[in-house]
């Protein structure tokens, strides 16, 4: 089953049933199957009501935020999220998700020696390595990366880790996890810094652009959001479009709180 429309509409219509639970999900997260007219995937179902409340996300779900990823994601046409709806399951609503089949050996992340990253990689910060020792965390100046750092400015992503960037076997970058996303104020928190301060490509700015237009009240995508997040959300979503729009380059650290999540990876 490969990532689009017909995934969605699988996800949204077919019947889950339940093969197991994901431990290392800091809420429930439920491994599936899902099955429609003779079509099957695998997929993640993560009921809202095994959701943790967050004192700091206090509005919606983190089910409704990752729909709202996804959506934000097929319009600027990158298609970095996996297919995601919104959808009754076994444990009530939930989010159901594609599962990705992720490559184990792609390197994205790398600690290497020295204080500046070869070529082909982008600094992040540097990391204990134990006995003392530091190291320079870095990831690969990769443009299926850096388009995914622009979709995290954009929602305001708050928890990028390593461990959510999943490559596929046929060369595709999927992002994943995006239940502390579109807050209000300013959270993003990422390993994607590398390019930090540095102009937005020409493709970047035109998604922007197109992204602009389609956030407007009444635009396809405002629509779609307004049933997932709140007004007030859509608006900063909007409003960060347009900073990254006027100042023409990827956004920096504010310095105000960790800018990088823990644990990184």
């Amino acid at each position: 089953m490969t990532a689009g429309a017909p995934a969605a509409d699988l996800l949204a219509r077919g019947e889950l049933t339940v093969r197991g639970r994901i431990r290392e999900a800091s809420n429930a997260a439920l491994y599936c199957t899902v099955t429609h007219e003779g079509r099957q995937a695998a997929c993640v179902y993560k009921p809202v009501a095994g959701e943790r409340p967050l004192w700091d996300f206090p509005d919606g779900t983190l089910a409704a935020r990752e729909v709202a990823a996804y959506e934000v994601s097929e319009a600027t046409g990158w298609g970095l999220v996996p297919p995601t709806v919104l959808r009754e399951g076994p444990y009530g609503e939930g989010m159901c998700q594609l599962w990705i089949e992720a490559v184990p050996d792609a390197e994205l992340l790398a600690l290497v020696e020295g204080e500046e990253p070869g070529p082909g990689w982008k600094a992040i910060g540097f990391a204990e390595v134990g006995e003392g020792r530091t190291a320079l965390l870095v990831h690969a100046d990769d443009e299926r990366l850096r388009r995914l750092a622009v979709l995290d400015a954009v929602i305001n992503n708050a928890d990028r880790k390593g461990g959510h960037l999943l490559p596929d076997a046929g060369g595709r970058l999927y992002g994943i996890d995006h239940g502390v996303t579109f807050h209000a104020e300013n959270k993003l928190r990422t390993l994607l810094w590398g390019w930090a301060g540095e102009p937005l490509t020409d493709e970047a700015v035109a998604v922007l652009g197109a992204l602009r237009e389609a956030l407007e009240d009444g635009g396809a995508l405002a629509d779609r959001l307004a049933g997932l997040i709140t007004a007030a959300e859509i608006g900063a979503t909007r409003a960060r479009v347009e900073a990254l729009l006027a100042s023409g380059t990827h956004p920096e650290p504010g310095g105000e709180w960790p800018a990088i999540p823990w644990p990184p990876v």
